[in-house]
């Protein structure tokens, strides 16, 4: 029989276990926090895609779209915190899908208004909500003063990590 020799812990495998115990385990829980938030919000995400077959971008841009008839590309990136060229796409997808179409405003014939089809509407009956995605409800859920407190807290995590600031700007859903 072989005997196995015990691994020996390297310093840095040794400071990355005590890091990770620090405050009697308190960032392992909260990274298992980030992971289950991560992971609802991926299961949200993949049902609606198994359900309606196109993504959940899509569909909340299309409920977007459903709930303001007549809405404007720059509007609908406003009202999903996205870049106009991501909504952009978004919209361009839906048309050719036959979900949405496009009309030129009466008003002003540079501005293209959209309005939702029957079949955008019959798609949209199949998904259920949130439409937005579980996190945004779920944030627009929290009373003020708790969102403003995660705000800051995840600020002071973002301030340690090596970001891309376009990031904040793609969809969830997109990711």
């Amino acid at each position: 029989m072989i005997k196995s020799m015990p691994a020996k812990t390297s310093v840095a495998n040794q400071k990355l276990l005590n890091s990770n115990n620090q405050s009697d385990g308190s960032s392992a829980r909260v990274l298992r926090q980030f992971r289950l938030i991560f992971s609802s919000v991926r299961r949200h995400f993949q049902s609606i895609e198994k359900k309606a077959g196109v993504g959940g971008a899509q569909i909340w841009a299309l409920s977007l779209v459903a709930q303001e008839p007549g809405i404007g590309i720059t509007q609908l990136a406003l009202a999903m915190d996205v870049h106009q060229s991501t909504a952009s796409n978004l919209v361009r997808t839906m048309i050719k899908s036959g979900y949405v179409q496009s009309e030129k405003s009466s008003e002003d014939k540079r501005v293209v208004e959209l309005y939702i089809l029957p079949t955008g509407i019959k798609l949209l009956k199949k998904v259920p909500g949130p439409h937005a995605g579980v996190l945004p409800k779920a944030l627009s859920d929290l009373p003020p003063a708790r969102l403003k407190s995660l705000e800051q807290d995840l600020q002071a995590l973002i301030d340690k990590l090596e970001v891309h600031d376009g990031d904040a700007q793609t969809p969830m859903a997109l990711m």
